[in-house]
């Protein structure tokens, strides 16, 4: 993009970070020392390591506070430039035709003065890079100003920085909003039982750090006495009935948190807006021209309650962890009928490319299926066994390991059940799954190839897998275990002519 295209205001200005940051960095710093302070503390005992504790902290504190100082950004000549460093100057610029996605956050430590973080996204990495060098993040600014660099960067709209123009936002339609109802899905989410696992295991990581031992605890010996004079079964079914009432109350903490005033808008310059978040709040903008297609996403408990979630494949969205994760959200769990809406809404479609039926995989797919399923469950059990047989593990291990066979089965059938695919006017729509099940819609003219692959059991049961690599998502989506000659016609007509030579070149030999 020239930079005719951008406001006058804008060019060569340097912008500073908002200054009130000056009132939260210093404590945040110091939270985050607490651990070293507190060791050196524990361990000085008049020999010096206090003076050292409290030197790394003041030393984190300058550095979190000249950040804060010295940190500038401007839009000029065509790209993002920010400068920061005292004695180690960083500088670092963006092009603004790299720019994908403007992701403004506000966590309660911004909420406090209005302040929001800005992640300007490229989607591109760099060998060599880390994950969060393919974005740039503003920490902190005000909100109106985190609005008007999104309106200038996404929008390529002159909105002169302080002015009246950028407290007003883009006229936008409104596509999808939460539904306090759906707080119903969320126990099926299963997302609490992360939490659980992480709770316990960083209990049980300082337990074993400081050497405490359960017995010399006394509620625990008392509560261990107890189980000791009580039945298995009993304890099994208190334990699983404990375990699914707090999952089910983190599960819906959770929706709460992160949902909570969910809204999905479209504004009039093209861009698909999500807004959502309770303490910490989250706005996503994705320009509906990197749109690439839709995934509904089912987990099985979340599909047995008739809810699924729904998000983007877009060009620039990361499929990253903590922040980055969800950013191409455009619905959490709701009714599955209403993802369906939606889907086809974000699309511009009269109808959703997710519901269309499919063309069924070869049963000798769900062969494949059963035998992996099943075999899977098999073999633990005989490595169970095999425990039990020297004396290390009790034989109720491998007993219980083999009872899970016919669900193991079931599974199987269920994932042959969901197997499918279909071409539908310019989509690609690809389903499988069956713990997760997924189900992909992608629009042909953004697959950048087509590859056709094959394993030695594929071979043997005359089948393939139809690649189709994007630039969006996850980078590829596939047609799993289908057909030769129906995986062939799938791949010409996703890609027409791709394929010819290499078939006609196959067919001469």
């Amino acid at each position: 993009m020239s930079t005719e295209t951008l406001p006058d205001a804008d060019l060569g200005q340097w912008h500073r970070l908002d200054r009130r940051m000056l009132l939260i960095r210093p404590v945040l710093d110091v939270v985050k020392s607490l651990p070293v302070l507190i060791g050196a503390v524990l361990l000085g005992k008049g020999n010096g390591w206090e003076w050292i504790g409290l030197g790394v902290t003041a030393l984190t504190v300058c550095v979190g506070v000249s950040h804060v100082l010295t940190s500038r950004y401007r839009i000029a000549d065509g790209q993002v430039e920010w400068s920061t460093g005292l004695l180690l100057r960083k500088h670092r610029a963006i092009p603004l035709d790299r720019i994908r996605t403007v992701d403004v956050t506000s966590e309660p430590k911004h909420r406090l003065f209005s302040l929001s973080a800005v992640r300007i996204g490229t989607g591109r990495h760099s060998l060599g890079q880390g994950a969060g060098d393919d974005q740039l993040v503003l920490d902190a600014i005000s909100e109106t100003e985190a609005h008007r660099l999104r309106t200038v960067l996404l929008h390529r709209k002159e909105v002169p920085a302080g002015s009246e123009a950028e407290a007003a936002p883009p006229p936008e339609q409104v596509v999808a909003e939460v539904d306090r109802k759906w707080v119903r899905y969320a126990p099926f989410t299963l997302s609490g039982l992360a939490v659980v696992g992480a709770i316990f295991a960083a209990v049980w990581h300082f337990a074993h750090q400081l050497d405490i031992d359960p017995e010399n605890v006394g509620p625990l010996r008392d509560l261990m006495d107890d189980l000791a004079n009580t039945a298995v079964w009993l304890i099994v079914v208190v334990a699983a009935v404990a375990l699914l009432v707090v999952v089910s109350l983190l599960s819906v903490g959770g929706y709460l948190l992160s949902f909570w005033n969910f809204k999905l808008t479209r504004e009039t310059e093209g861009t698909l807006h999500v807004r959502r978040g309770l303490i910490t709040t989250r706005s996503v903008s994705i320009e509906e021209e990197r749109l690439r297609g839709v995934e509904v996403k089912e987990t099985l408990p979340l599909r047995i309650a008739g809810g699924a979630r729904l998000t983007a494949i877009a060009g620039g969205l990361r499929e990253g962890k903590g922040g980055d994760k969800g950013g191409g959200l455009l619905l959490p769990p709701a009714p599955v009928g209403r993802v369906h809406e939606v889907a086809a809404e974000v699309l511009r479609e009269n109808f959703d490319p997710a519901t269309v039926p499919l063309n069924r995989h070869p049963r000798r797919a769900l062969t494949r299926r059963l035998t992996r399923a099943i075999g899977g469950v098999l073999i633990l059990a005989a490595a169970l066994f095999g425990l039990y047989w020297i004396g290390f593990l009790p034989a109720w291990m491998w007993q219980v390991a083999l009872g899970l066979v016919p669900f193991a089965a079931l599974v199987g059938w269920d994932q042959y059940r969901n197997l499918g695919h279909a071409i539908v006017g310019r989509y690609l729509v690809s389903r499988s799954g069956s713990l997760a099940r997924s189900t992909v819609a992608i629009r042909r003219e953004g697959v950048t190839g087509i590859v056709v692959s094959r394993s030695f059991f594929q071979r043997r049961a005359g089948l393939i897998t139809v690649t189709a690599p994007i630039a969006a998502g996850i980078g590829g989506y596939r047609v799993v275990d289908v057909g030769e000659s129906a995986g062939l016609a799938v791949a010409e007509q996703t890609a027409p002519g791709l394929l010819t030579p290499f078939l006609r070149r196959e067919a001469q030999r």
